[in-house]
């Protein structure tokens, strides 16, 4: 088992050097102009696909570094860059997780390559959990998938809302109701291959924040896949609904649901994600801060202003600390018993919000406009606090976990 340490390997910190350098020379210049596009930075996405950070093979390195570092110091260093395009690169992550976290090695190796295409033909996937009445009340999920035993098929029916790459997504990964009577309990999730009749995109969504990223719903109308398209396979799902069904018989301990194991299984990521937002808005506001003259002197040399920095700096790094325990601990397999895993994900994306906002009142009228990039930042930051667990489910899983008790 790999000790924790804040310190990075040589080799991790080779990797850190290329990450940072492709998201200062790559990313970086490209920020503002697909932001006011708000569009998918498909050239964006092809450059990290040459280079190798867009593939398969670098996330299975970061994500099976022994010490749980690499995917959250990938993330760090991709989101200091521009947190609507490092999404663009990483959103399909999200759906190889959910594959990574309910597949089998067949469909793991048989869908995973798709969702990435090569350098030459760049690809994503899409995770579909959310709906419009459904977020993060998972209970409330109405797609449903009815298995069709003479032709071993299953049939999905529904919308699905919030999704990252959806509609445009070459691999569509979709959490469906399977026995409502279960509630969360009854869900699965299927592949829904390229091409397949019945998916479509319906709204894209115009966002406040990470523009570049695209985020659509995804409408199902009787949109069939084959029977080796649900994760896990079916022999899998009907034991686990067997014992979901004596659990609630016998009110019993809990079982966790298809999407909840692909969320809890990316938290500390999104928590990285925010630490590099909330960084880069820090050294943009510490900059501006030496250079930046008012009554004839830095105004860092204000007390007002230098103790704002001295806090950013200082919740960044809290909010590092947090997200790399909680990563080591998954990775090393340590339980989550006071839920470390949200605890990093509420830390940093609040920090990232106070962070941007506070750098856009330390340049003043220049934060406010476009020229600067805190702005954007501010906007992006926006998002920590809601997908994947708004900052309200995150304190509420928090609290169960510390009390035991079923708050509400």
């Amino acid at each position: 088992m790999a000790e924790f340490t804040l310190d990075l390997n040589d080799d991790q910190k080779q990797v850190r050097d290329w990450l940072h350098g492709f998201a200062a020379d790559v990313i970086r210049p490209a920020a503002s102009e697909w932001d006011e596009r708000e569009e998918t930075p498909w050239p964006v996405i092809q450059e990290a696909a040459k280079v190798g950070i867009y593939s398969l093979d670098f996330y299975a390195q970061q994500f099976f570094d022994p010490t749980g570092l690499g995917i959250p110091m990938a993330m760090e260093e991709l989101f200091w860059g521009d947190a609507g395009i490092a999404l663009s690169i990483v959103g399909t992550g999200l759906a190889a997780v959910g594959v990574l976290a309910n597949g089998t090695e067949e469909q793991i190796g048989t869908w995973i390559p798709q969702m990435y295409g090569d350098a030459n033909d760049v690809k994503v996937a899409a995770f579909c959990s959310s709906e419009p009445d459904a977020g993060s009340d998972v209970a409330a999920m109405r797609t449903r998938a009815v298995y069709d035993e003479a032709t071993d098929e299953w049939v999905l029916d529904g919308t699905k809302t919030w999704a990252t790459n959806g509609g445009i997504a070459n691999v569509h990964v979709v959490v469906a109701v399977v026995d409502a009577g279960l509630g969360s309990k009854g869900h699965a999730s299927f592949i829904v291959p390229p091409g397949t009749p019945g998916l479509s995109q319906g709204q894209k969504f115009k966002k406040h924040g990470i523009r570049a990223s695209h985020t659509a719903e995804v409408v199902l109308e009787g949109v069939r896949v084959p029977g080796h398209c649900l994760l896990g396979g079916k022999e899998k799902l009907d034991e686990r609904l067997a014992r979901a069904r004596e659990r609630v018989k016998s009110g019993g301990e809990r079982v966790k649901n298809a999407a909840m194991a692909t969320f809890e299984a990316s938290r500390p990521a999104v928590g990285a994600m925010a630490v590099g937002t909330a960084r880069a808005a820090y050294e943009v506001a510490l900059d501006y801060a030496k250079t930046r003259s008012q009554f004839g002197r830095p105004i860092i040399d204000n007390q007002g202003i230098a103790f704002q920095l001295a806090d950013m700096r200082t919740r960044i790094d809290a909010a590092r600390l947090l997200v790399w325990r909680a990563s080591w601990m998954a990775t090393t397999g340590k339980p989550f018993t006071s839920a470390e895993g949200s605890m990093s994900k509420l830390y940093a994306s609040e920090t990232a919000k106070k962070v941007t906002a506070q750098a856009i009142q330390i340049l003043g009228g220049n934060g406010f406009t476009r020229e600067y990039p805190v702005e954007r930042m501010h906007r992006d930051a926006a998002i920590y606090t809601i997908f994947e667990g708004t900052s309200e489910i995150q304190r509420l899983v928090i609290a169960r976990t510390l009390s035991g008790m079923p708050i509400r």
